[in-house]
């Protein structure tokens, strides 16, 4: 068997794997059968790339884990709709391909230069070509494409950054690690007319999230 069937099994069976996790939305889960996480990590970490963990992938920052990429992906997403997404930390680029697939627009920020740019490279490679990349400050956000759909953010904030929620649509929402008294909580921000509706999800471990560039 070819490494690329091998792969191609591996990602079969997460996708069984998160359906038994609560994973529903076939879009979703789609779109994880479609996108080769093998290919976004260092080549050592190959035959741990389907396993349900996160994975360094340099600068002290991780891929996250399939479930966690799958919940919160899920969690921003209902239907075709939605249109225009913004994401804090493309890291890799994995969780970006993922929205790319779902969203007709996709722009991501990332704080760390290299990552920027081996992340936009990477995709670029792949023919993702609905993608806007940034190296900025994920706390200012990027107005000019504003306003989303939906925000998704990779690292964790001591509170909701309210510069980003002026750049959402009514009813648009946020998926963030949110850090409470020391411990994150992933939380799920709907924006209504009468303020900010919050549902916490779950308990989930991120790298914090810092002002400025690098």
């Amino acid at each position: 068997m070819t490494n690329d069937n091998i792969f191609n099994e591996k990602r079969s069976k997460l996708v069984d794997y998160l359906k038994g996790a609560g994973i529903t939305n076939q879009d979703v889960l789609n779109a994880i059968l479609d996108v080769p996480r093998h290919s976004y990590v260092d080549p050592a970490f190959h035959p741990r790339a389907y396993d349900d963990d996160a994975l360094p992938i340099g600068f002290d920052q991780t891929i996250s884990s399939p479930t966690i990429v799958a919940k919160m992906t899920q969690l921003i997403y209902e239907d075709n709709k939605m249109k225009n997404v913004l994401e804090i930390g493309t890291g890799c680029g994995y969780q970006t391909s993922i929205l790319s697939k779902l969203f007709t627009s996709v722009t991501t920020i990332e704080r760390i230069k290299s990552l920027h740019l081996t992340a936009k490279k990477r995709l670029s490679d792949f023919n993702y070509n609905n993608i806007t990349f940034l190296h900025g400050d994920g706390f200012h956000g990027h107005k000019s494409n504003s306003p989303y759909d939906a925000i998704i953010m990779t690292a964790s904030p001591n509170e909701i950054p309210s510069g980003l929620v002026n750049q959402l649509k009514p009813s648009g929402r946020i998926i963030l690690p949110l850090n409470i008294n020391g411990s994150q909580k992933l939380f799920r921000i709907k924006n209504t007319k009468n303020g900010l509706l919050k549902k916490e999800v779950d308990d989930v471990l991120f790298v914090p999230m810092l002002e400025g560039v690098s």
